[in-house]
């Protein structure tokens, strides 16, 4: 099987990949900068991981990287960069085309493939009404609800999910571990449920070392400054305790070395799948061995609540949740190995592979 992964940089990630890339001359050298970065590898197929000849990766809307592998084949310098990924399927002679980014690419695009191209699947774990992006010959996520949601709508949807990235395990061997709760996630005026859980855990920041990397949204950064001191911005500012512990967001290496200096790592879901649970951050904190407490819902199999992570049904069960495990070293550790296990096993770079494979034979 010919794979070519297409995938899209995350809009906050594009300073940090800029800075990783820009001694890079050419679109090999930019590639692995990113790679070794490990940002969206839970996503990355094992021969992409690999290096195999058959594999190739490229970022689609990331215009220096693929402007360089442009440049390198003898493209004219304005050539679109939905030409440019189109050149690249056809010079890869691409049997299998696996996007992470159908939005930006979607019927349209399936159009204008070249003729190697044998099977389409798009990667798409959001609600998406009216998606223009249903041609693909698979649309693949690891929430049930939003498969039959795309069923509903005429589209083949299959189940796969995200991979324990090997390179993880350093991390997970980390004994020192300095921080004792960390959240690391967006934070807007609209995620109210996470900010009653955030500031809820940020009052425990007198007795623990509490850690929160924040990807702000722009209102709530205007709420912050001396406009929103006073009139209707003030609503929107962070609490006092949440400001005390903020960080700026991390990506990365960074991320993962954050979360193998913690202790515990809260996640919060937000309502984007009913009761289905599986985003990143479970697969991130369980592969670096930190020790999880998420919220109550439908977990993907073999992530147990009790045995994998600790769950919690309202933000106020949390902060005596974290406290529990932070007296109790030997059942935090032991539910941080029990997890990391797990992942490393029931979500290797080979199982997710596997079924890959059966999706697109």
């Amino acid at each position: 099987m010919r794979l070519f992964q297409n995938s899209g940089v995350y809009r906050s990630y594009r300073p940090r990949l800029a800075r990783l890339t820009a001694d890079c001359r050419s679109f090999d050298a930019a590639r692995k900068a990113f790679l070794d970065d490990r940002f969206g590898a839970a996503h990355f197929l094992a021969p992409v991981l690999e290096g195999r000849s058959d594999a190739f990766l490229a970022n689609g809307d990331d215009a220096f990287s693929q402007q360089l592998w442009a440049s390198e084949q003898g493209l004219p310098a304005d050539t679109s960069l939905e030409d440019i990924l189109l050149a690249q399927i056809e010079h890869h002679k691409t049997e299998v085309f696996y996007n992470l980014d159908p939005v930006r690419y979607g019927d349209a695009f399936l159009k204008r493939l070249p003729g190697s191209v044998k099977r389409s699947i798009a990667w798409r774990a959001a609600p998406s009404g009216g998606a223009d992006f249903l041609a693909y010959d698979a649309i693949v996520n690891n929430f049930p609800s939003l498969l039959e949601g795309y069923r509903a709508q005429g589209a083949r949807a299959e189940y796969l999910f995200p991979a324990h990235d090997p390179e993880m395990d350093a991390y997970a061997g980390q004994t020192e571990r300095p921080t004792d709760v960390l959240f690391v996630g967006s934070y807007s005026r609209h995620h109210r449920a996470r900010a009653e859980m955030l500031e809820a855990i940020a009052g425990l920041r007198r007795n623990l070392r509490v850690v929160m990397h924040l990807d702000v949204s722009r209102y709530t950064r205007l709420a912050e400054t001396p406009l929103g001191w006073v009139g209707p911005l003030r609503k929107d500012r962070r609490a006092r305790d949440i400001r005390a512990v903020a960080q700026p967001p991390v990506f990365g290496r960074d991320l993962l070395a954050a979360i193998g200096r913690a202790k515990i790592v809260v996640n919060g879901a937000i309502d984007m799948a009913g009761s289905d649970r599986g985003n990143m951050r479970i697969w991130e904190a369980l592969g670096c061995g930190a020790a999880l407490i998420s919220d109550a819902g439908t977990y993907p199999p073999h992530i147990s609540a009790g045995k994998s992570f600790m769950s919690y049904d309202s933000p106020q069960q949390v902060p005596q949740l974290i406290l529990d495990l932070i007296r109790h070293v030997d059942a935090r550790s032991e539910l941080a190995r029990s997890g990391h296990e797990m992942i490393r096993t029931a979500y290797s770079k080979k199982v997710q592979w596997e079924r890959f494979v059966e999706i697109a034979g």
